[in-house]
């Protein structure tokens, strides 16, 4: 799987995300990963959501993985974060 075909949520409005993933889609792009981690997550699920019914109808959900990754602060302390992969295929 290619990064180019990878969306990373993070902190700016939903639509610029399913705006990413729709531009994937029109530019020719089989299947586009939604990941996020953390406070994001939802948005990525929203996201996945909107691109569904709003903009890409046979759009489907072709995989859901959910890990735990281990961050390091700029303390240096240690922490588990939460993150989702969402894998939007199209036929």
């Amino acid at each position: 799987m290619a990064d180019e075909n990878t969306v990373f949520i993070g902190k700016k409005n939903v639509m610029s995300y399913v705006l990413a993933v729709v531009t994937q889609f029109n530019s020719g792009a089989k299947e586009v990963v939604i990941k996020a981690r953390g406070k994001v997550i939802s948005r990525a699920v929203d996201v996945a959501e909107i691109v569904r019914n709003r903009f890409v109808n046979d759009a489907k959900i072709s995989n859901v993985k959910i890990t735990t990754e281990e961050l390091t602060s700029e303390d240096g302390s240690k922490g588990n974060v939460s993150a989702i992969e969402i894998s939007l295929t199209r036929p």
